[in-house]
């Protein structure tokens, strides 16, 4: 595990904005595609924006990339709270991606069934590889959460299936994310997380015994692959 510390989130942002342009560079030396995982939640939106703009706009072959969900909200698309919707505004449509690359959860069907739907994809996608995801970009509640991987949940135990949809009664919701098994088994997992409301919660996370069903985040342990957290000095203050 690394740790970045930047001094606030817009440094974070730009420190990531560099470091995942450059791991992006790295990795499409040795193949032809990339793919990516996005996050939801307002922390990452600084970071999209970035990445959509100079130097990164021109630096990334977009076209190479494809992109995926970490979790998804069950809600239509046009609703401001919808992952994907906030990822074409702030990232996707102002790079260009081809509409071919971008490979959404759907909220227009049952929540199961677009689990079942998403979890085929991802099957076929990665064909029997032992590496998924070339990068998984992940955010962090203050309850611990990451994905909709949240505490206290039967998905938080989740062993074999890699897409789940769960109704979340917290939020009046149902929910579809990707599980612990599938994310564990990328090159590259980011964690990204800001502010001194979740210093507590880093310290237990990073530093204190494992216990993820209080909080899901320390479930990511990549089999094979990096595990970044990129950390504000706010979110930092209480490790050791």
């Amino acid at each position: 595990m690394e740790l970045h510390i930047a001094k606030d989130p817009q440094q974070l942002s730009e420190n990531m904005a560099a470091w995942i342009s450059n791991y992006i560079l790295e990795v499409l030396q040795d193949q032809e595609r990339f793919t990516f995982v996005l996050s939801g939640g307002s922390t990452p939106k600084q970071l999209y924006t970035l990445l959509a703009r100079e130097p990164y706009l021109e630096m990334i072959p977009w076209k190479k990339i494809h992109f995926f969900w970490g979790d998804e909200r069950v809600v239509p698309f046009d609703d401001e709270r919808n992952n994907a919707r906030m990822a074409y505004e702030t990232l996707l449509t102002p790079v260009g991606v081809p509409a071919e690359n971008i490979h959404v959860m759907r909220t227009d069907m049952l929540p199961e069934v677009s689990a079942e739907a998403y979890e085929k994809l991802l099957q076929e996608y990665f064909n029997d590889s032992a590496v998924t995801f070339d990068l998984v970009l992940l955010g962090m509640g203050d309850d611990g959460h990451t994905l909709s991987l949240f505490p206290g949940t039967a998905v938080v135990k989740e062993q074999k299936a890699w897409v789940k949809a769960f109704f979340l009664p917290a939020q009046h919701m149902y929910r579809v994310t990707l599980t612990a098994p599938v994310v564990n088994r990328a090159a590259c997992v980011v964690f990204m997380a800001t502010g001194a409301g979740k210093a507590v919660t880093l310290k237990n996370v990073i530093e204190g015994t494992f216990n993820a069903e209080q909080f899901p985040s320390q479930l990511i342990r990549p089999q094979d692959g990096e595990l970044h957290w990129f950390v504000d000095e706010a979110a930092a203050g209480a490790l050791e």
